[in-house]
């Protein structure tokens, strides 16, 4: 790559080529790390009334990885539920002298662009009238954001999840290549709140017609007192939550937006200072989503078999973003293929709900597998783009199919892949150490041909469900995942032989998987306060 630093890309393809790592030359990040500037991962509105909301122990949880076998009612206990196994707080950590929160939805270095909101109709207890909330996982609370006159103001049977990206948060740590960080979380929070819906019978629905500016609209993003200069908040996607799985066929995003609403509140700065980062707000741009044709789901629900002894509360609640793994404990043949298969297209309750085609496959590097070889596998989420990406990759590989459970598996090559998975994930040994780790290979120019330079958000969103589901695989199998954002991009690609003039394939994210080892150092904390918990 031979770029100069002061040639902006002028498409999102230019941003990707130019936020590509490589051994010799980085993505442009900050020189160091500005401690009094770190954003604040809590975004706060200051004025708006606050529901502090219930944190509720299930007395008979639902086994992982659901749905709930009946569907819980629209109240205050069972949204909070749904919040808080969402985007909840799930430990405290502390270690000389620093505590830091880790959450239920993972982030990018823990620094958590994501913003969540709903919209729900007048509920006991949270609000007189409808109304569209901000959701606070500090205080695990709500804070009115705006006040529609009327009661019902939705479709029966379900309310609205929206998400946002603060850029900022990811760009004071990671430079130019936080848009790609942001879309990814946005990735993990659906994949979050899909498994929080089904612990209460819901389920959750992407809904891909709506553009950024009916959202932000929706949202008041556009407002003086929703953000602060440079820490711009951006519309990333809506979600119908729905107690019986129906689609909101009545949904009037236009009526919702046009009533008359009160508005509260002004959000808080999160940072004293900034650094510029303008190639991000370029990326922002270059990928706003216009107003689309909805998308009917293609793939029948394909309902997973349960863990044994797991629950969705406690799977979810002990998740970790594993540093470490031991290099030495290996996983069992069956848990490799319940992993797998929780990631293909028609898995419930997370993958099912993503309503845009599938376009990644999974390049494998297995390290610890009972009773598989080591070395380097694919698995064919769809099998006509595994196909184009035999057809493009190097003529030596095997491409031996796989007997194991039915899945799409084939072996690449049987040899120990431990070094290779590391040198390609920047170095880091964790790539190795574990059982397996993934590169998330997109079919990128059909994706963003077919459906322009928003493709990008989408095809990170994909990846980012896809790592939610190892996330809560692993949890539930009695392991730990680690989502890996950096990697060499280009050498993954020269590893499978592809062409380095095309960009038919491209890798989006990785992620490994194995045992964790736990840093005696750090001393963990429950996430609120125990007189807070109801059990029910």
């Amino acid at each position: 790559m031979n770029f100069s630093r002061d040639q902006m890309p002028t498409d999102i393809r230019g941003y990707h080529q130019r936020t590509k790592h490589a051994p010799t030359r980085y993505a442009l990040g900050p020189a160091f790390l500005d401690w009094t500037s770190q954003p604040s991962p809590y975004r706060l509105f200051a004025d708006a009334p606050q529901i502090v909301l219930p944190l509720i122990a299930s007395v008979d949880p639902s086994p992982f990885p659901g749905p709930a076998q009946s569907s819980a009612a629209l109240d205050r206990d069972a949204i909070a539920l749904f919040l808080e196994l969402a985007f909840g707080l799930s430990a405290w950590k502390s270690a000389e002298g620093s505590t830091w929160a880790l959450r239920n939805n993972p982030s990018s270095g823990n620094l958590h662009p994501t913003e969540a909101y709903v919209v729900l109709d007048a509920t006991p207890r949270v609000g007189e009238t409808a109304a569209l909330y901000h959701y606070a996982p500090l205080a695990h609370a709500l804070e009115a954001r705006a006040s529609y006159a009327a009661d019902l103001v939705l479709p029966p049977g379900g309310f609205l999840l929206a998400l946002t990206s603060i850029p900022w948060r990811e760009a004071w740590k990671y430079g130019e290549r936080a848009f790609r960080y942001c879309q990814l979380d946005a990735g993990h929070a659906v994949g979050a709140a899909a498994q929080a819906a089904a612990a209460l019978g819901w389920r959750a629905e992407m809904l891909p017609a709506v553009s950024d500016d009916e959202l932000e609209a929706l949202l008041g993003l556009s407002r003086p007192d929703a953000w602060h200069r440079r820490e711009a908040e951006h519309a990333d996607l809506l979600l119908w939550i729905s107690r019986n799985g129906a689609s909101p066929a009545t949904l009037d995003l236009q009526s919702l937006t046009d009533a008359p609403r009160i508005w509260h509140g002004r959000a808080n700065h999160i940072s004293e200072d900034h650094d510029g980062w303008p190639l991000v707000d370029l990326a922002v741009q270059f990928c706003r989503k216009l107003r689309s044709a909805p998308i009917a789901p293609a793939a029948p629900r394909h309902p997973l078999t349960p863990v044994a002894g797991a629950s969705i509360e406690a799977c979810v609640r002990r998740r970790r973003s594993a540093q470490r793994m031991d290099g030495a404990t290996p996983i069992s043949r069956e848990a490799f293929a319940a992993m797998l298969a929780a990631t293909l297209p028609s898995a419930a309750p997370l993958l099912d709900g993503f309503v845009w085609p599938p376009a990644i496959t999974l390049v494998i590097f297995v390290h610890r597998v009972d009773g598989t070889e080591p070395g380097l596998y694919v698995l064919g989420r769809d099998e006509q783009i595994a196909a184009r990406l035999r057809a493009s990759a190097s003529r030596q590989f095997e491409w031996a199919p796989v007997d194991l459970e039915g899945l799409p598996l084939y072996r690449l090559r049987a040899d120990p892949v431990e070094r290779e998975a590391t040198r390609l994930s920047c170095l880091q040994g964790i790539a190795g150490k574990g059982c397996f780790s993934v590169a998330m290979i997109a079919e990128f120019d059909a994706a963003l041909d077919a459906e322009g330079a928003f493709a990008y958000r989408r095809l990170h969103w994909e990846a980012g469900l896809i790592g939610q589901a190892f996330y809560l695989w692993a949890s539930a199998l009695g392991v730990a995942g680690t989502g890996i954002g950096c990697f060499f991009d280009d050498e993954v690609h020269a590893l499978l032989g592809l062409s380095p003039a095309s960009t038919q394939f491209q890798d989006i994210y990785h992620f490994t998987v194995g045992a964790a080892i736990e840093d005696a150092r750090i001393l963990t904390l429950p996430p609120y306060p125990r007189e807070r918990w109801i059990r029910q």
